[in-house]
């Protein structure tokens, strides 16, 4: 499996898991723009958004939603945006969706150009246990 995308989804890189189903994997982006930068990715290989299936693309929306409420639960912003880069935009040349938490001190054109020493270091696996329990928590009381 020569595809970053395929071995991420699969763990067969280190990856800060926060959730997954039989069709995608969900984890930490390495680079986050802020902390909850969650990357949702098909375990199958897929490079762009027209040629995902349908159960795959239903398990992404599906996750993107849980996602958004559990950032939405710890980091409490002021939106989240959801967004997919295709063609030579995907860096990863595997389909991918990012699930950002937003706050109003970045519009939207800011929100992409990030200045030198911005980045701060998250602590990841911090950030990975607060989203699966915020997780676990939202998929619980979905049962009740």
């Amino acid at each position: 499996m020569e595809c970053l995308g395929c071995k991420l989804a699969n763990e067969e890189e280190i990856i800060y898991k926060v959730y997954e189903d039989d069709y995608v994997t969900c984890f930490l982006d390495h680079v986050p723009f802020y902390a909850g930068h969650t990357l949702i990715v098909p375990k199958q290989h897929v490079l762009e958004v027209d040629e995902l299936d349908d159960c795959v693309a239903k398990a992404i929306m599906d996750a993107s939603k849980l996602i958004s409420k559990a950032i939405k639960l710890l980091y409490k912003p002021d939106g989240v945006t959801i967004c997919q880069n295709g063609g030579i935009f995907n860096e990863l040349t595997h389909y991918h969706m990012h699930v950002v938490p937003r706050y109003k001190e970045r519009s939207f054109a800011e929100f992409y150009t990030v200045q030198s020493g911005e980045k701060k270091n998250y602590n990841f696996e911090e950030t990975q246990n607060w989203l699966k329990e915020a997780i676990e928590q939202i998929l619980l009381t979905k049962k009740a």
